[in-house]
This record gives structure tokens, sequence and C-alpha cells, in this order.
């Protein structure tokens, strides 16, 4: 046993199944924290959708099971946007160009929104 295992004469084979056995815990745990850290960024990332989705106040009451009641306000203003030459300027750009230059605009107008703690 000892030359398949490539040990010395010093040792016993309950020796070397501990040794192993502890081995194996130690890669266990590492492999349980890397898949623990996995998990949490997937979740950080899943809830930063969601609170993109929804108003987070909505949000963290679906995360809880609780029912959400709609809301009712006595006056809203709905925001309308055209880019003048719009046509023009994504017939002469990428498609990817186009997504950039309206997620640049559309993250701009949500950090003005958030200023003033607006419902959107």
């Amino acid at each position: 046993m000892r030359k398949l295992n490539n040990r010395s004469a010093t040792g016993n084979i309950l020796d070397n199944l501990l040794q192993r056995m502890e081995q194996y815990a130690n890669n266990l745990e590492s492999l349980v924290e890397e898949r623990t850290e996995a998990f949490y960024e997937e979740k950080r990332r899943a809830e930063e959708l969601l609170y993109q989705v929804l108003p987070k106040p909505v949000a963290e009451k679906l995360k809880r099971g609780e029912a959400v009641q709609a809301e009712a306000f006595d006056s809203v203003t709905i925001f309308f946007s055209d880019i003048v030459g719009f046509t023009a300027l994504s017939a002469s750009s990428t498609p990817m160009e186009v997504i950039a230059l309206l997620n640049d605009l559309y993250t701009c107008f949500d950090a003005i929104i958030d200023n003033f703690h607006v419902y959107k």
C-alpha cells in the first residue's frame, strides 16, 4: 500500500486516510466559498435589474412576498422626448452606436429623476 500511495515507511493507512479526508474537506470549503460568492454576485445583479424595472419600494414588497397596492396620484406629468435628426443619425451609425447614445441619454434622464425622487 505504501508503494501505491508513494508514502514513506512511517505513517499508517489510518493516518493516510485522515490526511486525505482533511485535504478533501479543505478543498470542499474553498469550493463552497467560491460558489457562495458567485451566488451572492448573481443575487446582487438580479436585484439591480429588478430595481431598474420596478420602483424600489415595490420591488422590496414583492421580495418579501407582500401584496402591492395600486397607487393613485392627484396629478402626473408625462414626458415625451424627440431627438431632432434621429433618423439621419441612426442611418449613419451602427446599431451599437445608436444603443449607446440612447442608453447614455436615458441614464442622464434617470439621474435627474433620482434627484427629485420622482416615480418613474
